[in-house]
This record gives structure tokens, sequence and C-alpha cells, in this order.
């Protein structure tokens, strides 16, 4: 009887166990760095900076995407798992090795963003980091704000080429923007101490038409340590959605803050091309903040544009309107916006707007 007994436990496999058991130390890290944002800060520039990098370079010999790879292939793992399941879920015992089993597989995930990102979250804002004072935003610095933007970038398009079709032209290939996106991030890596030098780039994504639908621009996977940006959107709007990503794989993880990040980074970077990108991206932000609140002063700030940079705006305007209505921007908006919620991004996707109040604080210094 005794005998019996003992074979109808459940006994999980051993590498589940262990997974578990690491899983349950990294809930614990993730905790005390919810609580603490000076340990947060200390883990995100140590260990995980160390797992960013093994991971970053890892994949980084790939010359496609590894997440793009694993999400193509998701319906066939989950198929592949039903049968799976089927086959050995005879009994209860079996079924509940094999759900154990699955669990560990998304232990291991949880494990893995603790461990490379999932810090980022709490450490002390970048404001603070950059000693920069925020405060409430009034109509009159949205303005002011928008107003210098719109001389940057007037200024920094007389050094950029456009075409018949109103876009501007990115002077080199993607490698080439790899290239002057890692000199420039080690040029901030050296600034600002918390910004680790990585040397890792952006991928292209194979689908990005596809993704376009979604409203994605780029996406940085932290399982696989890759920044991929949808190389399907016009020129002027891939060196800063890599440089936002970039600023992910550096461990800035508040999107508003990634997005700072990646102005100041190609803002700085001695590139005309960077600089043009950086100051129009970041002028399209204030200027939404600025319609927002006064139209006329909007209105005013726009008809301030160099002929080329309305040409650039008109000419994105009507590329967009083929994605704008898209039931699948609304499911990846809806996605993300939880996502971002769940991790103490209170304001969702309207998190990247953000930047703004950087942006005014950063200016009016």
């Amino acid at each position: 009887m005794k005998g019996n007994r003992t074979e109808k436990r459940l006994f999980l496999p051993r590498y589940a166990l262990i997974l578990y058991g690491i899983a349950v130390f990294s809930l614990a890290v993730y905790l005390v760095a919810v609580l603490s944002p000076s340990f947060a800060g200390w883990f995100q520039g140590t260990v995980a900076v160390a797992v960013r990098f093994c991971l970053g370079h890892l994949t980084g010999v790939l010359p496609f995407s590894l997440a793009e790879i694993l999400i193509f292939t998701l319906p066939l793992l989950i198929a592949l798992l039903g049968f799976l399941a089927w086959q050995r879920c005879t009994t209860w015992r079996n079924m509940g090795v094999f759900l154990a089993s699955v669990l560990s597989v998304v232990s291991l995930l949880f494990t893995l963003f603790v461990f490379s990102f999932g810090a980022g979250y709490h450490t002390a804002p970048l404001d603070e980091r950059l000693s920069l004072p925020t405060n409430d935003v009034s109509a009159e610095e949205l303005r002011a704000t928008a107003v210098l933007l719109a001389e940057r970038v007037n200024q920094a398009a007389q050094g950029v080429e456009f075409g018949e079709d109103g876009f501007s032209k990115m002077p080199y290939d993607l490698q080439g923007m790899n290239e002057r996106l890692l000199e420039a991030y080690g040029g901030i890596s050296q600034k600002y101490s918390f910004i680790p030098r990585l040397g890792v780039g952006v991928k292209p994504v194979l689908a990005s038409k596809a993704m376009s639908y979604t409203h994605i621009t780029g996406v940085y996977t932290y399982f696989t340590g890759e920044a991929n940006v949808n190389v399907y959107f016009p020129d002027y709007t891939l060196p800063y959605t890599a440089a936002h990503e970039m600023a992910h794989q550096r461990g800035i993880a508040r999107e508003n803050e990634a997005n700072f990040v990646a102005f100041l980074v190609c803002a700085e970077s001695g590139d005309a091309y960077l600089q043009y990108t950086a100051y129009l991206n970041l002028f399209e932000y204030v200027a939404n903040a600025l319609w927002s609140v006064d139209r006329e002063a909007y209105k005013e700030v726009l008809r301030s544009l160099s002929p080329h940079v309305i040409g650039e705006l008109r000419a994105y305007d009507a590329f967009f309107e083929a994605f704008r209505d898209s039931a699948l921007a609304d499911v990846s908006n809806a996605v993300n916006d939880t996502y971002l919620k769940v991790h103490g991004n209170k304001e969702g996707t309207a998190s990247y707007g953000l930047v703004v109040d950087l942006a005014v604080a950063y200016f009016k210094e």
C-alpha cells in the first residue's frame, strides 16, 4: 500500500524545480528594486548590464532578429505543445508534470526580465539623474520650447538632402546608421555614467510593413537582448527610433526617458542627419502638446518651419494614412498600455509623450 501511494505522488522534473527556485529569488530581487530606487539603480547598472551585454552579443552574431523568428514560430510552438499535451496527459499526474514543465519556461522568462531589464522601471527618474528641475509645464513654456526646436530643426535641415516625394534621405544604410549611433552612444556613456557602453546596435524587422499596421516603429526584446526597428517607416524616423530602442538595450526602461536619451544621443552626435532627426522628432512631441493647449500658438510655430520640413511632415502624414485606421494598432496599443501600467507607468502608452516635460526642463536650463 505504501508503495502504491508513492507512485501516485507528483514528482516534478529537477530542472523545473531549479527554475522555480531561481524565479522565487528573482521575485525577491524585483520586490527590493520596487521598494528601493537606489538598489534598483545599482542592480540595473551592474548585474543587469552584464546580462544585457551577454544577451546582446550572443544574439548579435545573427544577421536577423531572433525575437522576430520566435514570434513567427509561436503558433507552431503552441500547436506542438497542444500535441504533446494530448499525447502525454493521459493521467492527472502526467498533466500536472506537463503543466509544471511549461510554467518553468514562463518562470525562466520572468527571471530574464528581472535580471536584464525589470529594475529599470524603478530607478531614480531621469530628470533627477540629469539634474533637470521638472515642474508643471505652462502653455508659454511649451510655446517657447516649440519655437526653439523649430529653429533647431530649420538649421539642421540645411545639411540634409530631400527627395521629390518630400522625405529627407538618410545618407547611409542601416549599418552606417548603426555605426554612427554606437559612436554617439560612446560619447553619451562617457558623459552619463548610468548609460553603459554595450557595443550592440539595432536589427531590422523582416516583416516591417506588416508591423506598420500595429503602429509599432521599434521594440526591445529583453529575452534576446535585441533592439529591433521597423525599417518600412520613413528615413527620418529610423535613427531616433533606433536610438530609443538602444536606450532600452542600455537599461533605460521608461518610455519617456528612452525618448529623451534618444534625443540626447542623436543631437550630440555631431552627425547632421542624426541631429535633424533628433530635433524634428522631439519637435513633434512638443508641438502636439502645444496643440492641445494653444492651437493658435501651434499654428504660428508651424508656419515658422522651413518648406522642406513642412514637406517632410506632410509626406509622413500621407504615408501613415494607409495604416491609420488599423484594428491591429488598437490591440497592440492595449497590450502595450497594460504592460506599461503593470510595471509602474500609471500613464501607460501616454508616458511616451512625457518626454515633453524633460524637453522643456532641458531647454529652460
